[in-house]
């Protein structure tokens, strides 16, 4: 099967796939300051949970009996799988078995990811923009997790939690790959965004429901009760869930997961201005390079290929 997407970027689909890194660059931020309060996979099936009350005004029809999610089922469970419950709850999980500097290194093989993916299964030529592009775009995040320092790369130690992310990863590729693909959507999910978002949730929270429980089982899990906990829960439901995955399925749609994912390693960027700011240190230079280096990978990624004379 061979997918078409338009490739030029305009400014409301640059704006579309650029809200997502930066929402989730305050999750990653957040997730790591309740890891202790609360167990990884159980915050990712509390953090739907938000977002499933926050959608029912908008999309409560498709809790309905005769919803076409019913007729549906099986795409929207293979969707929940990969988007709601693997991608998060690997994510979460790896922030306590691994590093956040080896966490954002090994997730910034997600434009290669996507270019893997739409190689092998969905027909997509990958041109040597492309590549560069990637290129690019990973020697952009490494200078920022070394600080500009390219001799504390021999300083990484890749662990087991270093597995989850690549997990994480791949199920985020194949997600938007599959959310690229209208034709298997009904009309009546496909053009409302909450509907479409709400047949994920549903779906989703099934097999977040299984690994919490199994998480409940298995270990010693706990949940530590705050203030400061619930406000953290309130906001990755809207933020990084509702508000970002809306922004992220407009954006693949316009252009397609290949450009798409060369967005996402924008996020570490902009967790580290954010971090600095709130520190009250101000941006390095390795910051504006990083950036620069992203930006310009997006774009050398994106130019589209001239007709034949």
């Amino acid at each position: 099967m061979t997918i078409t997407h338009p490739s030029r970027l305009s400014l409301g689909t640059v704006f579309l796939l650029t809200m997502p890194p930066l929402l989730w660059s305050a999750n990653s931020v957040i997730g790591r300051m309740i890891n202790d309060q609360v167990p990884p996979v159980t915050l990712n099936l509390l953090r739907w949970l938000v977002a499933l009350v926050l959608l029912l005004p908008l999309a409560h029809r498709m809790l309905r009996p005769d919803s076409l999610l019913w007729v549906h089922w099986r795409r929207y469970l293979f969707l929940g799988l990969l988007g709601v419950a693997c991608y998060n709850t690997f994510q979460y999980l790896a922030l306590r078995t691994t590093t956040p500097i080896n966490v954002t290194l090994v997730a910034s093989s997600s434009p290669v990811f996507m270019l893997a993916l739409g190689s092998l299964l969905y027909g997509q030529q990958v041109r040597r923009d492309q590549l560069i592009g990637a290129a690019m775009s990973i020697v952009g995040v490494v200078l920022v997790m070394c600080r500009g320092d390219w001799r504390l790369l021999a300083q990484v130690q890749f662990v087991e939690g270093d597995v989850f992310v690549l997990i994480a990863t791949a199920a985020w590729a194949w997600y938007s790959w599959q959310i690229s693909l209208p034709e298997r959507d009904p009309s009546e999910i496909r053009n409302h965004w909450a509907n479409f978002l709400m047949a994920q949730v549903v779906m989703g929270l099934v097999w977040s429901g299984l690994f919490s429980a199994a998480e409940w089982t298995l270990t010693d899990a706990h949940i530590h009760w705050s203030w400061p906990v619930v406000a953290a829960l309130l906001y990755i439901g809207i933020g990084p869930a509702i508000l970002a995955y809306r922004c992220w399925g407009l954006g693949v749609q316009r252009v397609g997961p290949n450009i798409a994912g060369f967005f996402s390693n924008l996020t570490p960027v902009f967790a580290a201005v954010l971090s600095s700011l709130l520190l009250g240190e101000p941006p390095q230079w390795y910051h504006l390079a990083a950036f620069v280096l992203i930006v310009g990978g997006i774009v050398v990624s994106s130019r589209q290929k001239k007709p034949p004379a």
